[in-house]
């Protein structure tokens, strides 16, 4: 059974770019909409020489309660530093890392990082667990898709991400 303030993770997988960065603005207006209460998503890419990137629109960040602080945690925990081309996950994967990986098993965090591989581009979303509700009905265009909720309270995720601001700041 849903716990009302847990977190829940998507991650799906695109043929392109353009496509996943289709399905974050649906996203986007779903939040706008009022259909989910605090959320980060990114699209995720990888270049020709096996680094991945996070991808942001800047605008919608400083609209959502986490700010990049959440999906790029996420990211971090799938992928190795050596492969992550931005610095914007570095911040970050400390605290709000901490809550999440305590929130999946090794296996998840496997599962969520092979789905990533097998695409060109990948969204990644990370909010309150209406999120789950309000994505099924959404009905994303991703090819495929893994989706987990975390026995972790988004109160403690905001408590992380304001922490992570002013270490940054």
């Amino acid at each position: 059974m849903a716990k009302p303030d847990s977190v829940f993770i998507f991650v799906g997988t695109y043929p392109s770019e353009a496509a996943a960065r289709a399905d974050y603005d649906l996203v986007k207006e779903l939040h706008s909409a009022g259909a989910v209460g605090s959320f980060d998503a990114s699209v995720v890419t990888k270049d020709e020489d096996g680094k991945v990137h996070v991808n942001k629109d800047e605008t919608a960040t400083r609209h959502g309660a986490w700010g990049g602080a959440a999906a790029g945690a996420v990211v971090g925990l799938l992928f190795p530093p050596a492969i992550i081309g931005t610095a914007a996950v570095g911040a970050a994967v400390g605290g709000v890392g901490g809550h999440l990986w305590r929130g999946m098993s090794r296996a998840d965090v496997k599962e969520f990082g092979e789905i990533i591989d097998e695409g060109q581009a990948a969204l990644v979303i990370v909010g309150a667990n209406t999120l789950s509700q309000a994505l099924d009905k959404a009905e994303l265009k991703a090819e495929k898709q893994m989706a987990k909720e975390l026995d972790v309270s988004t109160d403690d995720i905001d408590k992380a991400v304001r922490q992570a601001a002013t270490e940054v700041a």
